[in-house]
């Protein structure tokens, strides 16, 4: 039985179904991404896309839709559904009696006795789709006829019927390509039955419009190029396999192809398993470069923050793949020396890498001696970075403290910006980096003396800005009226805005904050900011707060980080609340996660969601596949697992 299904009166309604999407992804940086009616609803919606390295490793949509029509007895009957204006035709949703979503997304549908079923399989390794239709009822045959909808462009723009794009097609085994623009890869449409034809009808279908890109204010209509119709008979019991490929494939093996991958694809029995396979299809490795996705589908791949942030959970909690945490750490490095070494606008990043190693080392005993052999220079090289006159945007001041400060930037991960300008620019010492800051400074002294050279120059230059960060954090950050750390601090004083970035500061393993002071600080975080979908970026008490992510952009910029939940910051707050009130906590961070696996079917089906609305009832946005959410969730899994472990056995 399938772990997530939808029934006909589900299906068929298509405010609910619309808002519902499937997500495929493979490792090569190809993806699926629909609606489990498959109606395109976003500009990113498509059956293939492809990262093309040749236009500078962007992600490209070759295949828009496909789709199908049944003829019999002389009626046809057709299964797709676009979106034209206030238009939905053709209303094929009409036919949709179940949808089910492992092991690869599957569609039933009912045209009076006629029962007829839809997969669709992104194959693990290349970027192909593959499409298998199946008759699994029927009292007469039954001719198929499909039409796809290619769109060759990028994933980010929208395309339009123009003069430059080369329709013509070349015929090959059971199928056509086409490669509509230069420089573009070919799309091979290929069939698994020889008794198949193509016949070119060139036809631009104009005004096809994204709801969703037209409820957020966007851009929304383009015209997709459909080149003629693939036609074939089944009867009762037969099934064809449609395959779309940027190579040739030999059509006799498609359909043993399509079945024994389905029968390799894991079986998803519980939470943790759709976790586990999340986690890995947020995993790229093009070209061999193996990478993490910050988010399907219009995230981008290998970015500096949410690959460090992401890379523990998504490797070594999900199921302790240390080679694969090495190889993603190592391919970032290299890829990011300027950002690590010389600038970059989130000033915090570069400061998370200590972190990711004490992880590495203190949860997975990986050896402390190689690792700074392998990684010391690195960390090293980051610390020195901060010193005055080495980068622009964030320094070290005579106190230790980092001052970060670019007019008109937003230098942290809270980057939303409102007519060029930052939401929360946050200029002066943050409260969050500041946290890192110390902790990567302990972390090298301690592991420099210990492998390293104990009487060398960075131990001399380095321990006394440790110890003067030590003792100037509480008297910069420590707001005694409101009984928490204050999110950052300028030439005007603390800014006093209730925000999660003060977790960081209990949950570094070298925390500048003394532990007297953990609770007052939980006490406001929890009666603030945490919900059952994640932690508020802000008190709802603030005159600031948005609770609810809709509407056009500005909207929704105002509310990214000034109300909106985030999963990932459940990491550091489950672990500093079990480090808190001890096992009295357990219950608590379960019913903090299991809201989400409720959430499965709900907006990226059998995904977790990059944020929520910080008002109930916490309806889930953004990017449908997080790497940062299933991230925090697998670690969250692994802390609560390992501290049940550790008080049974006590």
């Amino acid at each position: 039985m399938a772990f997530l299904k939808f029934n006909k009166s589900e299906l068929v309604n298509l405010s609910y179904s619309l808002k519902r999407e499937i997500i495929s992804a493979n490792r090569t940086g190809a993806y699926c991404n629909t609606s489990i009616v498959f109606c395109n609803t976003r500009r990113y919606h498509g059956l293939l896309a492809a990262t093309l390295d040749r236009f500078g490793g962007d992600k490209f949509l070759l295949l828009s839709a496909l789709d199908e029509s049944l003829i019999v007895g002389g009626k046809q009957f057709n299964l797709g559904i676009h979106c034209y204006g206030d238009v939905y035709e053709p209303r094929g949703h009409k036919y949709v009696v179940d949808f089910q979503a492992d092991p690869v997304p599957c569609i039933t549908y009912k045209v009076g006795e006629i029962v007829f079923r839809k997969s669709a399989l992104l194959m693990p390794d290349d970027v192909q789709v593959l499409i298998k239709y199946e008759l699994l009822h029927s009292p007469a045959k039954a001719t198929v006829q499909l039409k796809p909808f290619l769109a060759f462009r990028n994933i980010h723009a929208l395309t339009h019927q123009n003069q430059e794009a080369d329709t013509s097609f070349c015929e090959i085994p059971n199928g056509v390509s086409f490669c509509m623009y230069r420089n573009f890869p070919t799309l091979n449409l290929q069939l698994s039955t020889g008794k198949s034809s193509f016949r070119s009808f060139p036809y631009w279908y104009n005004g096809i419009t994204y709801s969703d890109e037209f409820r957020r204010g966007f851009d929304c209509r383009e015209d997709l190029f459909v080149p003629g119709i693939f036609e074939f008979t089944m009867k009762e019991g037969d099934s064809v396999v449609f395959s779309a490929s940027t190579e040739q494939v030999r059509p006799s093996g498609l359909s043993r192809r399509f079945t024994d991958t389905v029968a390799r694809c894991p079986e998803i029995k519980a939470e943790r398993d759709q976790l586990l396979r999340c986690a890995k299809i947020l995993i790229c490795n093009h070209n061999g470069r193996e990478k993490i996705t910050a988010g399907l589908t219009w995230m981008y791949t290998g970015l500096l923050r949410e690959t460090l942030q992401a890379l523990p959970g998504l490797t070594l909690y999900a199921d302790g793949n240390t080679r694969e945490f090495e190889t993603i750490l190592d391919n970032l490095i290299e890829d990011e020396q300027e950002r690590l070494f010389r600038r970059t606008t989130q000033v915090e990043a570069p400061l998370y890498m200590p972190i990711v190693l004490q992880e590495y080392i203190d949860d997975f005993g990986a050896d402390r001696a190689r690792i700074w052999k392998k990684y010391g220079q690195t960390i090293k090289g980051i610390i020195e970075s901060y010193a005055p006159g080495r980068r622009n945007e964030v320094a070290m001041q005579p106190g230790g403290l980092l001052w970060a400060q670019m007019d008109g930037v937003a230098l942290s991960w809270m980057n939303a910006y409102l007519n060029g300008r930052p939401v929360t620019e946050r200029a002066g010492y943050q409260v969050e980096t500041n946290a890192f800051w110390y902790n990567a400074l302990c972390f090298a002294i301690e592991m420099e003396t210990e492998f390293g050279r104990a009487d060398g120059e960075f131990i001399r230059t380095w321990t006394p800005v440790r110890d003067a960060v030590k003792k100037g954090f509480m008297e910069m950050f420590w707001n005694a009226r409101n009984g928490c750390l204050a999110d950052y601090v300028d030439n005007g004083g603390q800014n006093e805005d209730i925000r999660p970035n003060q977790l960081y500061a209990l949950w570094v393993k070298h925390s500048p904050v003394p532990e007297e002071y953990y609770r007052s600080i939980i006490r406001v975080v929890d009666n603030e900011l945490v919900t059952r979908r994640g932690i508020r970026t802000l008190s709802p008490r603030d005159v600031k707060y948005r609770g609810v992510y809709e509407g056009p952009q500005p909207e929704r910029d105002l509310a990214y980080h000034q109300g909106c939940t985030r999963p990932f910051l459940l990491e550091p707050y489950v672990d500093i609340c079990f480090k808190v009130k001890g096992p009295a906590f357990w219950n608590k961070a379960q019913w903090l996660t299991e809201g989400f696996y409720e959430d499965l079917g709900v907006h990226g089906v059998g995904a977790f969601s990059e944020l929520y609305d910080g008002d109930p009832p916490h309806e889930p946005h953004g990017a449908i596949s997080s790497a940062l959410s299933t991230a925090a969730l697998l670690a969250v899994d692994y802390a609560m697992n390992r501290f049940k472990e550790k008080e049974e056995s006590i």
